[in-house]
């Protein structure tokens, strides 16, 4: 199942193990996903960068980069980063806001759109790797799990 400090004294998961399990959990992610990456030849991109490539597909028009910040999730400077890595591989492009010079704009490039059909197909494999036959109302249980435990450590941060 896992290491020793994930598991009870009866072999089961240890709940109190939760930020091992999670920790091993991203790092086989992102093993997975950077072979993914490898073999498709695709240069300049990290696993973290796929939570703002994710929000721009969605995107029909240039968003400002307080909008991915927002949906990301993550501080701005970690999201700033990825988003001048990605533009500097040329996956997106950054503009200047008409209205607001203190507003930049952020939307795909054709290099950056092309890169959909792969990103969906790494996130399927991902998908079906992490859960194996783990039922939907277990998965959802899951994420609800999880989403609370996120929730709890926001509160105090």
């Amino acid at each position: 199942m896992g290491r020793m400090s994930e598991m009870n004294i009866e072999g089961k998961p240890n709940p109190d193990g939760i930020v091992g399990q999670v920790a091993r959990i991203r790092e086989l992610s992102n093993l997975l996903i950077e072979g993914e990456l490898e073999a498709r030849q695709i240069q300049g991109l990290q696993p973290a960068h796929g939570s703002v490539l994710a929000f721009l597909f969605r995107q029909a028009q240039p968003v400002p980069i307080k909008e991915v910040v927002e949906h990301v999730g993550r501080v701005k400077s970690t999201v700033t980063g990825m988003i001048n890595t990605l533009e500097k591989h040329g996956y997106i492009r950054k503009t200047p806001s008409q209205e607001d010079a203190r507003v930049i704009f952020v939307e795909l490039t054709k290099k950056g759109l092309a890169l959909k059909p792969d990103f969906d197909e790494i996130s399927n494999i991902l998908l079906e790797k992490l859960y194996g036959k783990i039922p939907r109302r277990d998965r959802e249980r899951l994420a609800e799990g999880l989403a609370q435990i996120c929730q709890n450590l926001e509160d105090d941060a």
